[in-house]
């Protein structure tokens, strides 16, 4: 349930409201935004007259949010959610490009590969220290070490670390080396996870499962969220279809679909989706078109010899040069990078 207030409720106006409300066991969610302030409630509201709540003076009118996901609804929060990770802004005008290797391979590796992607735009370096890999026998990362060796590319670039957690288990290391904490598609519905992801104070990369709707990725979003972390940043990384020419299928329509629904950010893996280094470009392209918020990007100094996901990774210079064609299809849709 959403009671949108009155412009000009006091503060003291909007916590006697909710002091109320409380007292029928709901938890209140005050949003003040620069035009309408609402207050969200979260619960059993179906103990609460609506015509009573209607009557209180600050109030304009009360709706029911019918979706089963609440906090990362837009009705909910109806201006856009700008996640920050240090300096960089992820929901604002500018596009936030994420780049780097899809496996630490060395340290030598991931900070090359870090400088080079800082010089060329990059906002944040990503890299993989626990592999979750299809195939038992396939490179697992170099786990603990690679944070290490991610840590120290941090220190020489700049650049905020993001790379994915794959147990519980895992969440003090990585609350001590990395920025974002990235959830892959083969936890999307680890829900045991997702709530202790939820307990956590840093921004969540939860990207959508390979066979998952766009309602089902919210409902993992409000794991998170329900748990107190907010800080949810949403990524559509393809779907499988019955398409085989590609990885998988990029749902475009997912960008404008979850902007719609959600106040939540939407990045794009072109990388995954596409599968090929050839596809990344003009996916990127599309999804920067079809509103991103950014772009996660697979970068390796030597994909032919790449541990992993070497034939959907860019060159540093192919890199350099995809940013440069998308700072003009940005100026086109009135974004920057």
């Amino acid at each position: 349930m959403i009671i949108v207030l009155k412009q000009g409720t006091s503060e003291e106006e909007r916590q006697d409201l909710c002091t109320w409300l409380e007292k029928f066991g709901v938890e209140t969610n005050p949003i003040i935004g620069e035009h309408t302030s609402i207050i969200g409630l979260v619960g059993d509201t179906s103990v609460l007259d609506i015509d009573q709540i209607s009557q209180h003076t600050i109030v304009e009118k009360v709706m029911k949010v019918a979706e089963p996901y609440k906090r990362a609804n837009r009705k909910f929060h109806p201006e856009d959610s700008i996640i920050k990770v240090g300096q960089v802004e992820i929901g604002g005008p500018e596009i936030a490009l994420i780049a780097g290797p899809c496996s630490v391979e060395s340290q030598e590796q991931i900070t090359g590969i870090a400088q080079a992607v800082r010089q060329s735009g990059a906002a944040m370096l990503r890299g993989g220290a626990f592999k979750p890999r299809t195939s038992p026998y396939s490179f697992q990362g170099l786990k603990a070490e690679g944070l290490m060796y991610m840590r120290h590319a941090r220190e020489v670039s700049g650049l905020p670390l993001v790379s994915e957690i794959t147990n519980p288990s895992q969440i003090e290391m990585f609350e001590e080396f990395v920025d974002v904490f990235q959830v892959g598609t083969r936890n999307m519905q680890n829900f045991e996870m997702l709530k202790l992801l939820g307990q956590t104070r840093k921004p969540i990369l939860l990207k959508r499962g390979f066979a998952n709707t766009i309602e089902e990725l919210l409902m993992s979003a409000e794991y998170i969220m329900s748990g107190g972390n907010d800080q949810v940043i949403l990524c559509e990384r393809g779907i499988r279809t019955f398409e085989t020419a590609t990885r998988n299928t990029l749902d475009i329509s997912a960008v404008p679909v979850l902007k719609r629904l959600s106040h939540l950010p939407v990045i794009v893996d072109p990388s995954h989706a596409g599968g090929q280094a050839w596809l990344v470009p003009a996916l990127s392209r599309a999804a920067v078109a079809a509103g991103a918020d950014g772009l996660i990007i697979e970068v390796h100094n030597d994909p032919p010899h790449a541990l992993s996901d070497g034939q959907q990774s860019l060159t540093p210079a192919a890199f350099d040069s995809l940013v440069k064609d998308l700072r003009r299809v940005a100026a086109a849709v009135d974004r920057e990078i």
